[in-house]
């Protein structure tokens, strides 16, 4: 039997889970009933629409981080904890943003009940729903075309349940509730398009081919040449000890510091003889430039953000087109032996901060990781500390263009 997503989040609320709702908030049954009715195809043909507008990698983040909580088995109790509503309202806020006030009040005029019971009431619905789609996805190895597909099987069956007389279009701020399932219909065809084209972009390629087995044979001669340069045991002992002895912790005192980048494709020259492939402005020229500056000064509180680094959704898992930038970077560190740099992980303000933070520490270990198996030797990295959202800038609900700077990956310089 084929999973059917609104019915699995109908038996999280059942009857006696309303029942203890109506108690709790002092409303009537049967109108708590009909709310229900509503909340759920609400709540869902939200994500719905998010997932089709952009967001269904953030989303499906959420959706696995809320199943991990164990927010599901305490369903029954949300009435009563306020902080289970509490969690359950920001997850609410991540879905619909500045429409949850319209969605409340819908819900509140179509069943006769305030509008506070209606909110307490989706903040159930928000992570039932959540919860649901997150089981789904861990128990399938869903990734963010999956999950496209799933809501794009399940939209039917969502809609269809939306009662008459409920304006969620309205609520919404859509002309009718079919714009929802071609949203989700292009989202899925543009992820299929950026797939394709990210296979076409690897190395090895035949659009890549004339460049890219000689820049293999480029760094194979700086790494024969390094290697016969001497070891310089006890200079790079020292210096090994020298960035070791400092705190980790000490690192999270200040904010990042954000760079501007253009995207104009240069050639950056490194002090022995290397060029790399790199964007005017971007990590790599700014990098090489602070390392040449004897005036920049090693200090805590300047980081360069990579901008052509990311990972699968919610997993450390690096993509494959990612690894030109770690290359280069590793480019860099060898043609600077001396140099010594620090890999910092941060987040968006959405989602469980305690899996926020574990989830940038492993992204930044994962590049630490990818550098070192390209050739950068434990000497020049100082460590890799994921921050998770304690720097960020943008609310939890904020549309994604503002939210997604805060998802990145930065580098500081620990020794020049």
């Amino acid at each position: 039997m084929s999973f059917n997503l609104f019915d699995s989040i109908r038996g999280f609320l059942g009857n006696d889970v309303i029942d203890n709702a109506s108690n709790v908030l002092g409303e009537n049954e049967g109108n708590m009933q009909k709310a229900v009715s509503g909340a759920i195809p609400a709540v869902l043909t939200g994500i719905m629409d998010k997932a089709g507008s952009g967001d269904a990698g953030n989303l499906l983040r959420m959706a696995k981080e809320t199943f991990n909580s164990g927010m599901l088995s305490n369903i029954g109790r949300f009435f009563t904890d306020n902080s289970l509503i509490s969690r359950g309202t920001e997850l609410l806020k991540g879905i619909f943003g500045d429409r949850l006030n319209n969605v409340s009040n819908m819900i509140a005029n179509y069943a006769g009940i305030r509008s506070s019971s209606a909110t307490a009431l989706l903040s159930a619905a928000a992570p039932a729903a959540l919860g649901a789609i997150g089981s789904h996805a861990s128990s399938t190895n869903m990734n963010t075309a999956g999950f496209l597909s799933f809501l794009n099987n399940q939209k039917d069956n969502i809609l269809n349940a939306v009662p008459p007389g409920l304006n969620l279009a309205g609520a919404l701020g859509l002309s009718s509730l079919g714009s929802v399932g071609n949203r989700l219909t292009n989202a899925l065809s543009g992820i299929g398009g950026s797939i394709k084209s990210a296979a076409a972009n690897q190395p090895g390629s035949p659009r890549k081919t004339n460049w890219f087995v000689p820049a293999l044979l480029a760094l194979a001669v700086i790494a024969l040449i390094w290697l016969f340069m001497g070891k310089r045991g006890n200079k790079d002992k020292n210096m090994q000890s020298s960035i070791n002895m400092r705190p980790d912790s000490a690192i999270a005192s200040a904010p990042p510091v954000t760079y501007p980048s253009t995207r104009a494709s240069i050639m950056v020259q490194l002090p022995n003889g290397t060029e790399i492939n790199a964007y005017k402005g971007g990590i790599e020229d700014q990098l090489v430039k602070f390392l040449n500056d004897p005036s920049q000064k090693v200090d805590k509180n300047t980081w360069f953000d990579f901008d052509n680094v990311n990972f699968e959704t919610g997993s450390a898992t690096i993509m494959p087109e990612s690894m030109t930038q770690i290359k280069n970077i590793a480019a860099i560190m060898k043609a600077f032996p001396h140099a010594a740099i620090k890999i910092g992980g941060y987040t968006d303000k959405t989602g469980n901060e305690s899996s926020n933070q574990k989830l940038s520490k492993a992204r930044a270990e994962a590049v630490s990781s990818a550098l070192k198996n390209n050739g950068v030797p434990e000497s020049q990295l100082a460590g890799a500390e994921g921050y998770g959202s304690q720097f960020a800038k943008a609310a939890a609900d904020a549309p994604d263009d503002e939210r997604k700077k805060d998802r990145r990956m930065a580098v500081n310089v620990r020794q020049k």
